[in-house]
């Protein structure tokens, strides 16, 4: 038993480093990166000196392994079930929060968020607001907002429907300043939903509800070597998120 817990984690620790190193060379280096390599160092740390740490410290530390991967697994299951009602009252508008720009260009995971708006908008309701909703990061050259109305311009979507939000920088200003904005356009009320990678929904959908909004989601899938970086820092978040007392 003991020997196969060291080989479990040791190629647990293996394959966390290994995907670090991949995001590095796809990607920049960011919270989530550091989450990834630190996990690894710890499970190969754990791996080589199983045999002398004490039972109840190596009970602790792979039950606190297996509740990661429980939580992860199922912050992405519960962002990939979408919904979003498609009958006579269906969303008047979708909420795009943003999620970072390299330079000018969306990122892969802003991009994948603005595919499933699209696919919206496209198959089931060509006349849906779209809200862009991001302010400018450090690294930005334009806002999240600006760089996403450029990626729906260019997939076909009509300038008057795209609302960008461009001072927001974090979700529960994403949230209310979008709301701030439909409510100028919808007076007597509206119906909407959020558009988010799916690890994202949960929290953005209780940080919505702690403000009084009902929204829907949609959410999309990341890419294979993203999900340990998203999920892990997602996790990190919603901590913070429960001590803020926004969620």
């Amino acid at each position: 038993m003991k020997k196969a817990m060291r080989i479990l984690f040791l190629i647990a620790g293996v394959a966390l480093l290994l995907n670090g190193v991949h995001v590095l060379l796809v990607s920049n280096l960011n919270f989530g990166t550091l989450l990834v390599f630190g996990l690894g160092a710890a499970c190969l740390l754990f791996a080589a000196l199983y045999a002398r740490l004490w039972k109840w410290l190596r009970i602790l530390f792979s039950c606190g392994c297996a509740l990661l991967v429980l939580l992860c697994a199922w912050l992405s299951l519960y962002g990939s079930i979408d919904n979003v009602q498609v009958q006579s009252a269906g969303p008047d508008a979708l909420v795009v929060l943003g999620c970072g720009v390299r330079g000018d260009r969306v990122s892969v995971g802003l991009a994948r968020r603005l595919d499933k708006a699209i696919a919206f908008s496209s198959g089931i309701d060509p006349d849906v607001l779209i809200v862009v909703s991001g302010g400018q990061g450090a690294q930005e050259q334009i806002t999240e907002a600006e760089a996403m109305r450029r990626y729906l311009v260019a997939a076909g979507i009509p300038e008057a429907q795209i609302i960008k939000e461009e001072k927001a920088t974090s979700t529960l200003e994403n949230l209310k300043l979008s709301d701030a904005l439909l409510r100028e356009r919808f007076p007597n009320g509206y119906n909407a939903a959020l558009v988010t990678s799916s690890f994202h929904v949960f929290r953005a959908e209780r940080i919505a509800r702690k403000l009084g909004l009902s929204y829907t989601h949609l959410g999309s899938p990341s890419k294979w070597y993203a999900v340990p970086m998203n999920n892990l820092r997602e996790l990190v978040a919603i901590a913070h998120e429960l001590v803020r007392g926004t969620i």
